[in-house]
């Protein structure tokens, strides 16, 4: 597997941090689901405080991986792919970029506009992005919420056809996004000469 990206697939690079992404947009949305619903206490503040250190490590992939596309390119569409459907994939792309971006962000808004600390992972603060404002936060919060929402439904869509292209029209828009290529190879048969017993003659009678 080579690192940088082909025409054909992915890179290990790329690979690597689409599937850490995901991973994190998933632990995000666990976190984020449950511990609005908790009972006050030190163990809601934990889980609040591992949910924005996860969001803002989620900013900082999704800042690197487009640097690395920038550098590395992009795999051509899949050959037979028609015109339509790599325009709505390159939209829905580009949505998926511009919330993965607003989530962390509107979060920090919110964090900063509340008049929350930030720390990431405990390890050091973070700077405010904006004053103490109720009406800020209130707005903050709200585009928080809907962008999940909306972030949610457009991951489920993208898996949604990654799965359609695999299963149904059967070629490697999926397969080139895996760590470990699953190819088919082609059987090799080897033409066996085929013997042809000689015709029984006169002379020789006894030739089967």
């Amino acid at each position: 597997m080579t690192i940088k990206n082909t025409e054909l697939r992915w890179g290990a690079i790329s690979q690597l941090l689409h599937w850490a992404i995901v991973l994190l947009i998933t632990a995000i949305a666990i976190l984020g689901l449950t511990m609005t619903d908790m009972a006050n206490g030190p163990s809601k503040i934990k889980i609040y405080a591992l949910h924005k250190s996860l969001g803002l490590t989620l900013l900082s992939l999704v800042v690197l991986r487009l640097l690395w596309r920038y550098y590395a390119g992009a795999p051509r569409p899949v050959p037979g792919t028609p015109h339509w459907q790599e325009r709505i994939a390159t939209l829905t792309h580009g949505a998926l970029y511009l919330l993965m971006f607003a989530l962390p962000i509107t979060g920090w808004l919110f964090n900063s506009s509340s008049g929350y600390p930030l720390q990431y992972f405990g390890l050091f603060n973070l700077p405010k992005i904006a004053a103490v404002n109720p009406g800020l936060a209130d707005l903050s919060q709200s585009l928080h919420a809907n962008g999940f929402w909306l972030l949610l439904l457009l991951v489920l869509a993208h898996a949604g056809a990654a799965f359609y292209h695999h299963l149904f029209q059967h070629d490697d828009t999926l397969r080139r996004m895996l760590p470990m290529r699953l190819r088919q190879a082609p059987v090799a048969v080897e033409a066996v000469p085929a013997v042809v017993a000689p015709a029984p003659t006169p002379e020789n009678p006894d030739v089967p």
